[in-house]
């Protein structure tokens, strides 16, 4: 006969609204790792692609890059690298600053992004397409609270007029 162990208790709310946030990125992201592995990115790869397709034909600066990406990137360079390798971005030094980077998506990158779109939406749809338009407002809403007292004052992640064009 199984003993069945007694559950794991939470020290507070806070806590609880944290392991319940920690648990939901969880199960989330393996729906994404799941997608994103048969095209062999990484979701930060791919974040980093669609924010050099919205300014294509112009380029952005690799800091720019990390300031946009949805996580902190500790290694932008190795993640370039790797999109570079597989000819899905260019890079080039401005010629008035050589210590500055500019990146660019190809064509081949463009065309990747193209041939995903139908499976991110269907992803999307699958992670929380059962939550009402408005449950989804106010999530957004809630997780924006959340953690505006932690995000970096640089960062355009507080947008105030409700767009998500950057989310993945």
């Amino acid at each position: 006969m199984k003993t069945q162990l007694p559950r794991p208790t939470v020290d507070s709310p806070a806590q609880e609204v944290y392991l319940h946030l920690w648990r939901s990125y969880d199960r989330l992201r393996a729906i994404e790792d799941e997608l994103f592995g048969r095209y062999d990115l990484s979701a930060q790869q791919y974040n980093a692609l669609r924010l050099l397709s919205v300014v294509a034909p112009a380029g952005m600066q690799t800091m720019e890059i990390g300031r946009q990406l949805i996580s902190r990137m500790p290694d932008m360079t190795r993640l370039l690298d790797r999109l570079e390798k597989r000819g899905l971005i260019s890079r080039a030094r401005l010629a008035e600053n050589r210590r500055v980077v500019e990146v660019f998506i190809t064509d081949a990158g463009q065309q990747l992004l193209s041939k995903m779109s139908k499976e991110v939406l269907e992803m999307h749809q699958r992670q929380l397409g059962h939550l009402s338009p408005n449950q989804q407002k106010q999530l957004v809403k809630l997780l924006k609270l959340a953690r505006k007292p932690h995000e970096d004052t640089t960062c355009d992640w507080l947008d105030t007029n409700g767009s998500t064009a950057n989310d993945q």
